[in-house]
């Protein structure tokens, strides 16, 4: 019995936890849904968006930030959509929907962990849903700079500068913190140059 009780809260076993990590790789294989319309080839998946932005939470300079939070909330904040797929706004799924399905995924998926584990990481999507700390506001500023930073990338890639401009003007006035606005900066400044190249026209 007290065996039992240990499993108990240490964990839900093995078999729990492999089910946990083979709906968690399905992130793998979801497609990020914005650039599946924009008809993007080889889209990124949501795992690839959220390993640059756990990278970019790690190389962060900022002192006042729990960097190791900020990277525990970059791998959690999508992590339900490997359940309920990602939606994109040209879903026409309302928020409070789309809060409801991602809210129950978590559920489930953590309801495979430990208690403990379980709670944490339900506890860092709800943080990150709710914008309540300084560490989950900088994680959505990240969220907003990598797919920027992808829509260059795509652009570069098919050689038609401009073409995601909607990407960035969904952006605009979003960010504030010191070290992304800067990167935001040289990404518009590097950007504007091609199209400027391209089209022998300043871009405004």
């Amino acid at each position: 019995m007290a065996l039992a009780s240990s499993v108990a809260r240490s964990g839900r076993g093995p078999r729990n936890l492999l089910q946990f990590l083979r709906l968690v790789g399905q992130l793998k294989r979801v497609q990020r849904t914005g650039w599946v319309y924009r008809n993007v080839e080889r889209p990124e998946s949501v795992s690839d968006h959220m390993y640059r932005m756990a990278i970019m939470a790690l190389v962060t300079k900022d002192d006042h930030l729990n960097k190791d939070r900020c990277v525990r909330l970059a791998l959690v904040h999508d992590m339900a959509e490997c359940i309920v797929g990602d939606i994109a706004p040209a879903d026409n799924v309302p928020k409070e929907e789309k809060h409801r399905r991602e809210e129950a995924a978590m559920k489930q998926l953590t309801q495979l962990l430990s208690v403990d584990l379980g709670k944490e990481l339900y506890e860092l999507w709800e943080e990150y849903e709710t914008q309540s700390t300084a560490e989950a506001k900088f994680v959505k500023q990240l969220d907003q700079c990598e797919m920027i930073l992808q829509a260059s990338e795509y652009e570069d890639l098919e050689n038609r500068p401009g073409r995601l401009q909607e990407f960035y003007d969904s952006t605009a006035g979003k960010f504030s913190h010191p070290e992304i606005v800067q990167l935001v900066s040289e990404l518009e400044a590097e950007r504007n140059a091609s199209i400027t190249a391209a089209t022998g026209e300043p871009h405004s």
